[in-house]
């Protein structure tokens, strides 16, 4: 049967995880089992809710310290049938995970969809062969950066900006997403600036950089502004899904009109899973419904800078958006906090199908944004040649630079 299993963390103060569990499942299906007539029991059986497993886990000293009372600790596994439910994100959210988020002392830490239903989410449109194939580079992680002081600046810093990134040797630049619509730097010119620019910039050095614009506005308008991006030459987009919502990823990325790669960004997410005892686990926040909603790349916190996740977190997220599926992979795109030399770190930790993605880490650069691309990827090219980051920087002085300012790892 056609359903998704939802794995809670619950933290329950009455201390019976299986009456817990049992209240879960008929609560966010057919509600009070026992009090209904016999035919409605016979009707409704396909509809309720099945705990699949219950586990009680040993409390934490940090769980014991959080709360006031004690609370007996587990994992709670629940399948819902997919015949609750339309297959959409919205609803399958409010199924598993509506009003018992208002718990307030349970975590949604993993899903699991079956084959039927997840088959009817086409997910990434391109995901990582896509994106390779449109820049043509298939053997290496691809090298990211960020517009940076944008706020304020006209055209021209943009085009500055732009040029050096993609002469340095960057395969994406993106908008920052807080880069919205304004009069000094427009969408659209954004767009018309950026498709020259790289144009320019690849006849100089004979590679292909894709440019995400940050694409904002009111909800209702936004298909049709990413529609007019890519009529004018958009390569990728950029959009801040939390704030607009799953589904309006997932209806972007399911448009044939918008035929060009989808970056998520993190913004807003971490209300929503910063708490180990509420929320969502970033797993499967940031790894399985962005991939389901259809992100090609997906930004989340790396473990090294100073907005860090943890690093099993980071790990976990990069495995659900590239694990085997009937979904495309989605690349993993670890940030902030990244410089040249934590590369040797980032391909141990993420492999070769992730995207190494910097802002300061290149703009920083002493001789300027063009010298920090071209550090990364001599250290992108010493680490997969074998070699340290010393010796590549014995004969790069670009990397040797950035390594003097900000070290290794």
């Amino acid at each position: 049967m056609s359903h998704i299993t939802a794995t809670y963390k619950v933290f329950d103060q009455k201390g019976d995880l299986a009456k817990k569990a049992e209240g879960i499942a008929l609560g966010l299906t057919i509600g009070s089992w026992t009090n209904l007539p016999a035919l409605e029991k016979k009707q409704l059986e396909k509809h309720k809710g099945e705990v699949i497993s219950v586990e009680e886990l040993v409390p934490s000293a940090d769980d014991n310290r959080y709360f006031s009372s004690k609370r007996t600790v587990g994992l709670i596994k629940i399948a819902y049938p997919a015949a609750n439910f339309s297959a959409d994100l919205a609803a399958i959210l409010t199924t598993m995970f509506g009003k018992l988020s208002l718990d307030g002392e349970i975590k949604l830490v993993d899903i699991e969809l079956s084959p039927q239903l997840e088959a009817q989410f086409p997910g990434p449109q391109f995901g990582i062969s896509g994106v390779r194939e449109r820049l043509d580079v298939f053997d290496r992680p691809l090298l990211m950066s960020i517009f940076k002081g944008m706020i304020g600046k006209d055209i021209g810093e943009f085009q500055q900006q732009l040029k050096q990134q993609a002469i340095g040797g960057v395969d994406l630049v993106k908008d920052d997403e807080i880069l919205f619509d304004n009069e000094l730097t427009p969408f659209e010119q954004r767009i018309t600036t950026g498709v020259q620019t790289l144009a320019e910039a690849y006849e100089e050095t004979g590679k292909r950089t894709l440019y995400a614009v940050n694409l904002t506005g009111r909800t209702f308008d936004l298909k049709e502004k990413a529609k007019r991006a890519v009529e004018l030459g958009a390569s990728a987009l950029l959009f801040n899904v939390f704030a607009y919502g799953l589904d309006v990823l997932q209806s972007l990325a399911e448009d044939p009109d918008i035929a060009v790669p989808l970056m998520a960004h993190p913004a807003v997410s971490g209300a929503m899973t910063g708490s180990p005892y509420y929320g969502f686990s970033n797993k499967v926040l940031l790894g399985k419904l962005l991939r389901l909603a259809g992100a090609d790349l997906v930004l989340f916190p790396s473990p090294y800078g100073s907005v860090a996740l943890e690093k099993q977190e980071t790990q976990d997220i990069a495995t659900a958006l590239t694990t085997q599926s009937q979904l495309k992979p989605a690349f993993p795109v670890p940030s902030a906090g990244i410089h040249p030399g934590l590369t040797p770190l980032l391909i141990n930790d993420f492999g070769h199908d992730a995207v190494i993605n910097a802002g300061g880490g290149i703009h920083g650069h002493p001789a300027g944004a063009d010298a920090g691309a071209r550090a990364f990827r001599a250290a992108i090219d010493a680490v997969l040649a074998g070699q340290t980051l010393d010796e590549a920087a014995g004969q790069q002085p670009e990397l040797r630079t950035a390594l003097e300012l900000w070290g290794q790892r």
